[in-house]
């Protein structure tokens, strides 16, 4: 297969392609879907990605991020090395 490079300063030269019918179909316009509604498109293998989490309601992008503490480690945790609170013994 003869192809022109493009670059305009010699003659056209061949390029192995890939070989056919071994790769999965390309989709460069794949649409993410989060919760329902498409937050951005990418290229993939697949036509539609759905995922639960995202840059743009992930904690950790959106600055709400929150320490869970439901058995009192932070708390222990600064006390014993002396960040705040009640020192230890």
């Amino acid at each position: 297969m003869l192809i022109d490079k493009g670059i305009g300063t010699g003659p056209e030269e061949e390029i192995a392609m890939p070989k056919k019918g071994i790769h999965p179909q390309w989709y460069p316009e794949a649409k993410v879907i989060c919760n329902g509604e498409v937050v951005m498109t990418v290229g993939s293998t697949k036509p539609e990605l759905k995922v639960d989490v995202w840059s743009g309601n992930h904690p950790f992008f959106t600055g709400s991020q929150k320490i869970i503490d439901s058995e009192g480690r932070v708390d222990k945790f600064m006390r014993k090395y002396g960040m705040g609170g009640k020192k230890a013994k």
